[in-house]
């Protein structure tokens, strides 16, 4: 079984892709290192304010994948000082 969390983050005052990605990087081996999941930036590539990260994680138990990305999803909104989580959504397949 595969779970994901999608993150749409809102990054303010980026002036640059380069400044975006310095932003960005940190969130997601920080997320990879404390969470042990894969993450990618999956859309909004050539925006400058905005990014679309996915996390996945792989299980046999349905209900312990979406407890544990509503940890990461939690601990993002909560932690994360660059900018602002528009939206998370998890979708189990």
């Amino acid at each position: 079984m595969l779970a994901t969390l999608t993150i749409h983050l809102r990054i303010p005052l980026c002036a640059s892709l380069k400044e975006k990605r310095g932003r960005i990087k940190p969130l997601m081996a920080r997320l990879h290192r404390e969470f042990n999941v894969s993450v990618a930036e999956m859309d909004l590539h050539d925006r400058w304010d905005e990014a679309i990260l996915l996390c996945a994680m792989a299980g046999n138990d349905r209900a312990f994948l979406q407890s544990a990305l509503q940890t990461v999803a939690k601990w993002v909104e909560a932690n994360w000082p660059d900018g602002d989580v528009w939206d998370t959504r998890i979708e189990t397949v």
